[in-house]
């Protein structure tokens, strides 16, 4: 029975006691058969507070259960990859994630990106992700625990692409705003592996996710350099922290100037967006890579025209601020930069 249920019956028992209550004030004569329903009734009240206290610790409670069930020898492949599907809805919560660390569920997640079977590696790196994301006391334990290396691992071999989409997601989670991780991202040869990854066959879907992995690191890192956060000895460590990774350097060395502009000839706008977007990230590290690229030239005047006309569109339809003539912004802006 969900808490709302329980809340909403427990309602309408203290509704219940009350009016019976009142009733027995104005009818003596029906005394015994109101202390009767009178008694009834806060035995369902009990019944339903034992519930509801019994619900605020399931949390931890469920969590530990999975867990036991997931360690089990007698548990099957399915039930485990159940169990994970289970953690992961539970562990978005900051605090279920910080607990997972603490009962050693982090320990068993990561030992199950070894598993050959390939449920298990795509439902571990899913609980894996979200246990990390916007959670950097969780996103320190999964480096330590040398998480970083199996998922890098994990996208630079032979699997089925449905696993490899889950392991970039977690990717993405244990890299955003971790400076740390991104440096050694880097020095493992992560742009490397995702360039591999970028142009492997069958892959496509892969792209954006890829790119936008780029666009995050880049932007987190100028953001640092261009506005402190927090105190300014705070503003310092990150200042610090981020120039520790050579991140643009080995952007252009790995080849990224010319892969991110092959995605301005996916059919989607938010692929093309997205590519638009790097572009301008990347700009001051390859603009002469750009202008050097006739294709690029070529593909930014066709986009100009389209979405000249989808913009125009949107407006006539009192789209001020649409999305296509955002798009067509963001084109301009690349154009500009490039002349």
């Amino acid at each position: 029975m969900h808490i709302f249920t329980v809340q909403k019956e427990l309602k309408q028992a203290l509704k219940k006691f009350k009016g019976e209550d009142d009733t027995t004030k104005k009818d003596s004569e029906k005394g015994k058969e109101s202390s009767q329903t009178l008694v009834r009734s806060m035995d369902e009240l009990k019944r339903d507070l034992a519930m509801l206290d019994l619900l605020v610790e399931t949390d931890v409670q469920i969590m530990s259960k999975l867990l036991s069930k997931f360690s089990s020898t007698n548990t099957t492949m399915d039930q485990r990859v159940a169990a994970l599907l289970d953690l992961e809805y539970l562990v978005h919560q900051v605090d279920n994630a910080q607990n997972l660390v603490l009962m050693g569920g982090i320990d068993l997640v990561n030992d199950a990106l070894n598993n050959t079977d390939f449920r298990l590696q795509k439902s571990a790196a899913f609980v894996l992700g979200s246990a990390v994301s916007s959670n950097p006391s969780v996103q320190v334990v999964a480096l330590e625990c040398g998480t970083l290396q199996k998922l890098l691992t994990m996208l630079a071999t032979p699997r089925p692409m449905t696993v490899k989409k889950k392991v970039s997601y977690a990717l993405a989670c244990l890299l955003r705003h971790f400076p740390h991780a991104q440096s050694q991202f880097v020095k493992l040869g992560g742009l490397q592996v995702l360039v591999e990854l970028f142009q492997a066959q069958g892959a496509e879907s892969l792209r954006v996710r890829i790119i936008t992995l780029l666009y995050d690191m880049i932007t987190e890192k100028e953001m640092i350099s261009q506005a402190g956060i927090g105190p300014h000895s705070t503003h310092q460590e990150h200042l610090q922290q981020y120039g520790d990774i050579s991140l643009f350097p080995m952007l252009v060395e790995q080849g990224w100037c010319s892969l991110v502009p092959e995605m301005l000839a996916s059919p989607e706008h938010d692929w093309r967006e997205k590519a638009l977007q790097t572009l301008l990230a990347m700009m001051p590290h390859c603009q002469k890579l750009y202008l050097q690229n006739p294709t690029l030239s070529t593909s930014l005047s066709f986009l100009q025209q389209q979405y000249q006309e989808l913009a125009l569109r949107e407006r006539s339809l009192g789209e001020d601020d649409g999305y296509f003539g955002e798009i067509l912004f963001l084109v301009d802006s690349v154009m500009v930069k490039m002349h």
